[in-house]
């Protein structure tokens, strides 16, 4: 299946289709991680993003239920140098191409991803369109410009879960293969804007219950909980897109700060609790994307470097340190990756402690929140 591509720079490449067979406009990413595709690509977080895979090889493993993190791929579509179709891996269960077209989701390989990751880190994330339907240049470009760019889309509506749920498994026990069951003595509220599975795990693991609430709840059904003591703080979660248009969720952020309620957010929610707190974010160049990044974490005595898992293209501002002690900075290129709001129960972190694809040098972090609740 031959598949056009377009990129906003004026770009134009021919490659093969191993998905589904569709026309789809988004944001064009690279991801470094050397494994964990099909955690990847269902994150919530990637919705209306295509993602270039820096690793030349995917699929050899195929795809599992165990491994999803979400039971939807969102994105729009994956970039890849080879798909391997005939994949090798007991827990395998079907093709990454087969459980990409049952997803409706776009497979694209046999184009140069070293190429594409060069541009990408040259001159920014950018729009892209590609389609297995249509090869006319120039018919491709007026649905791209005529397309509202990933900033402008609320991509939350769609990622959040719509009913409340309680979330029961904790980590990952990898000598039976298995979610392990875990006793909790504390209770948080979770604001789903996209949220992975594996952190819900985590936080479990580390001793919480999750209630998992849609994005659209309000703060005033939040306060009344944490008030009759139902729940004991609020988890604010990842997710897609720019937080600057989230204007809503600002607003509520805003109302649960002012009761003082134990709060932990993660990537999207991170950036969120900054613009709640008057400072707003702005976009990196390519983002930060992958299972390598080397963060400083200076709660301690001594400071120590830790390998993290990444994903956003938002970062929160210097100017956020009158408010708030930064405990983490990214080594590549000196951004913020966690503060502690002082005189406030309330930190968050840029990174992903959940490690999914990804070291566990920041597991830790989980643990942190469920002293705050102590």
């Amino acid at each position: 299946m031959k598949v056009s591509i377009l990129l906003e720079n004026g770009m134009f490449f021919e490659a093969k289709g191993f998905g589904a067979n569709k026309t789809e406009v988004g944001e064009i990413v690279f991801n470094t991680s050397m494994s964990g595709y099909q955690e990847i690509i269902t994150d919530p977080s990637y919705a209306g993003q295509f993602v270039v895979f820096t690793m030349p090889e995917i699929g050899n493993v195929g795809v599992n239920r165990d491994d999803e993190e979400s039971k939807k791929v969102w994105l729009k579509g994956i970039l890849v140098r080879e798909y391997v179709e005939k994949y090798s891996n007991f827990r395998g269960e079907k093709s990454l191409g087969e459980y990409l077209k049952e997803h409706n989701v776009l497979g694209i390989s046999e184009i140069d991803t070293r190429f594409l990751t060069k541009v990408i880190r040259n001159e920014g994330a950018m729009m892209m369109i590609a389609s297995s339907e249509i090869h006319d240049k120039e018919k491709l470009k007026e649905i791209l410009q005529n397309s509202p760019r990933i900033e402008e889309i609320d991509y939350i509506k769609e990622v959040s879960t719509k009913e409340p749920y309680i979330h029961s498994n904790a980590a990952w026990d990898s000598k039976n293969f298995k979610y392990k069951e875990k006793r909790t003595d504390k209770k948080i509220a979770v604001l789903d804007f996209g949220v992975k599975r594996n952190i819900l795990n985590e936080l479990t693991e580390a001793g919480m219950e999750c209630l998992v609430l849609p994005a659209f709840t309000s703060a005033d059904e939040i306060i009344k909980m944490y008030k009759n003591r139902e729940i004991d703080g609020v988890f604010l979660s990842n997710g897609p897109g720019d937080p600057l248009i989230l204007k809503e969720v600002h607003k509520k952020i805003e109302k649960l700060l002012k009761e003082k309620i134990p709060m932990f957010g993660i990537c999207l929610g991170h950036q969120l609790l900054s613009i709640a707190h008057g400072f707003n974010t702005f976009k990196l160049k390519f983002g930060h994307h992958g299972g390598n990044h080397p963060v400083k974490n200076y709660i301690n005595r001594h400071p120590v470097v830790e390998i993290t898992a990444q994903n956003h293209n938002y970062n929160v501002p210097e100017e956020i340190e009158k408010i708030a002690e930064v405990t983490h900075k990214n080594l590549f290129d000196g951004t913020i990756e966690g503060v502690k709001y002082k005189n406030e129960p309330v930190f968050s972190v840029q990174h992903h402690p959940e490690a999914s694809p990804g070291p566990h040098d920041s597991k830790y972090i989980f643990k942190e929140f469920y002293k705050i609740l102590r």
